[in-house]
């Protein structure tokens, strides 16, 4: 089938448009949402008159039609998997909104598979700002958006699409500002051709933009894998690379390293993630507490090193439980259908305490996760559980009392994270990753 029989068989959405609902002002005012109404209006204008769709299909998405109908999270999470591009309006209420926050984060994880499985970058999301923006006031998502909204005006970046639509006398600025916003969609639909993804179950689906906080919040990737270098006998090297880092276990279903996958999904929730090799982390002493919440990647066949071996059931010894283990394996690989068994045991010996004990998402991801959609579902399970435990074992320490007198204000965290941190992140059903987990909540402490 050519490109454009292609393109002319594809009726998804272009765009769909992500919008706080703003509450009326008095009983029986006007609508205020009407602007946003006819701001989609004409979008879906110029998206018809720039594309071949046929009469009939959808040129964008809103969801006022299905707000208050049956089925409204099971119709968003069907658009979110299938719709090409997405544009959020930004403003103030847009990243205080964890309706938004589900949203963008339901779409992000589209665009995070893509580069995964292809190796190329889906920058998908095309920003409209309903008023403006101080950069400083973006959420991690949104502030690492690598976009010119000079492009649309420079009235616009001073006013803002509602400021546009708004005043008459800036008509003529509003109907450019749109009109580029329609060919920006369109150019981006037609050149990162993001595939159909499956729906994200919305109702449980956590926030991309978290919780409000006054600082960083960081959170830290480790893996423990082998190198190509020293791969253990009867070890394939096409799943590993110079580094630890380059451990890629779902090979050939996904194109990227793991660890950089992790990256994106754990970035998605508006956290500042880093990382690094298990080999080259220094164990910390016993009782120290922690600097960061950490999620630990454990390649089974990383037990195969002695040395690897060693620290890693040392690192076990000493609970850390603002650490969660995930331990990916990838059934489809022919060098593991013969060595499960054997390696499932070693991990179990040498790593005791991580496979017991924890919340059950904890204990289903130490358990193996058998594929990259199944490791999606789990991170952010496991993210919330590390940045809960780090909250409950991280260093306090009380503050200096106003001219010598007794302490009236509370102990503060100490580190990276002693702003306000707190996480929505609660998604998936267990039984449905892993039916025979047990829910269970065990501190490790």
């Amino acid at each position: 089938m050519s490109d454009s029989a292609q393109r002319a068989a594809d009726h998804r959405p272009y765009f769909f448009l992500s919008y706080a609902h703003t509450p009326r002002y008095g009983a029986g005012g006007p609508d205020p949402d009407m602007w946003v109404e006819r701001l989609f209006r004409d979008l879906c204008g110029h998206v018809m008159a720039m594309t071949d769709l046929p009469a009939g299909a959808p040129a964008g998405f809103m969801d006022r039609e299905i707000r208050s109908g049956e089925g409204w999270s099971e119709r968003l999470g069907e658009v979110l998997a299938t719709c090409r591009v997405f544009v959020p309006l930004f403003s103030p209420r847009y990243f205080a909104s964890e309706m938004c926050g589900k949203e963008w984060y339901a779409f992000a994880q589209r665009a995070i598979y893509h580069h995964a499985k292809s190796n190329r970058p889906a920058e998908a999301i095309v920003p409209a700002l309903w008023v403006p923006m101080p950069p400083e006031q973006l959420p991690g998502p949104a502030e690492r958006l690598q976009f010119n909204h000079r492009a649309f005006g420079d009235r616009y970046v001073t006013d803002g699409l509602y400021g546009l639509i708004k005043l008459r006398i800036f008509a003529e600025e509003y109907e450019a500002a749109v009109y580029e916003l329609a060919k920006r969609i369109v150019s981006v639909a037609d050149t990162i051709r993001l595939a159909p993804g499956n729906p994200v179950e919305f109702r449980q689906a956590p926030s991309a933009f978290g919780r409000p906080s006054g600082g960083p919040r960081p959170m830290h990737v480790t893996v423990a894998a082998p190198t190509s270098h020293d791969l253990p006998p009867g070890r394939s090297a096409e799943f590993y690379g110079k580094q630890s880092q380059d451990w890629n276990p779902y090979h050939p279903d996904s194109a990227r390293p793991l660890a950089y996958i992790a990256q994106d999904l754990v970035r998605s929730l508006n956290y500042q993630a880093t990382l690094s090799s298990f080999d080259h982390e220094p164990l910390a002493e016993a009782g120290q507490p922690p600097t960061r919440p950490e999620i630990l990647l454990v390649d089974r066949w990383a037990l195969e090193d002695e040395e690897r071996r060693r620290k890693l059931a040392a690192f076990d010894a000493q609970p850390h439980p603002w650490v969660s283990v995930v331990v990916p394996w990838n059934r489809d690989d022919p060098d593991s259908q013969g060595s499960e068994a054997a390696l499932i045991e070693k991990l179990e010996r040498t790593m005791p305490h991580q496979m017991r004990h924890g919340r059950a998402a904890c204990q289903a991801a130490a358990r193996g996760v058998h594929s990259m959609e199944a490791f999606g579902q789990l991170l952010p399970q496991v993210v919330e559980a590390a940045a809960q435990e780090y909250l409950r074992h991280a260093e306090v320490y009380p503050p200096a009392p106003p001219g010598g007198g007794s302490h009236s204000e509370r102990p503060r965290l100490r580190g990276p994270m002693a702003s306000e941190y707190s996480t929505t992140h609660y998604v998936p059903n267990m039984r449905d990753i892993a039916p025979d987990a047990e829910d269970t909540d065990d501190s490790q402490s």
